[in-house]
């Protein structure tokens, strides 16, 4: 492994753990929120941070770890499906629109809380074998919007703050 290997995995480490204390202060923040179970989305934070530093392979690796290390430490199986599904679903989003060139972060973030979302409800259809669940999805992609351009307006103001320090190109 060259220098530059071991920088970049030491990195991906460090922001896999760092999406996972995200996670974790996350699930101590209490719901007052209109939604039941919408959540902020902190640790989109990390994985669009690192689409736009390192790319695709990088984020979509450190995503689906994060995904699954804080499921089996804090939740079961089923919580690491529906993660896994809003995860994945979203990344594929987000990672489309930015290699489009059309979106700015904050579009991208944004498309990455709706189509989680949109993962997370699809699993609940197949669980619960009835679209009865579908009448969520509104306010879902409604606070996925919401947060989804707050994370965005976050990640690209850190980038813009730190890109210097990784000797990021993008």
């Amino acid at each position: 492994m060259t220098r530059s290997q071991t920088e970049k995995l030491t990195l991906c480490a460090v922001f896999t753990a760092l999406a996972m204390i995200l996670s974790y202060v996350e699930s101590l923040v209490p719901y007052f929120f209109a939604v039941p179970g919408m959540k902020l989305g902190l640790t989109n934070l990390v994985v669009v941070y690192a689409l736009y530093l390192f790319g695709n392979k990088e984020a979509f690796i450190i995503n689906v770890i994060r995904i699954v290390l804080v499921g089996f430490m804090f939740g079961n199986a089923f919580s690491i499906v529906y993660s896994l599904a809003g995860g994945v679903l979203s990344f594929a989003a987000m990672s489309v629109m930015k290699r489009s060139g059309k979106f700015s972060m904050m579009g991208v973030s944004m498309a990455g809380g709706v189509f989680h979302n949109i993962g997370q409800i699809i699993v609940a259809i197949i669980v619960l074998k009835s679209f009865s669940i579908s009448w969520y999805l509104p306010p879902l992609m409604i606070s996925g919007l919401v947060t989804g351009f707050l994370i965005g307006i976050v990640s690209f103001e850190t980038l813009k703050r730190t890109k210097v320090l990784f000797g990021a190109k993008k």
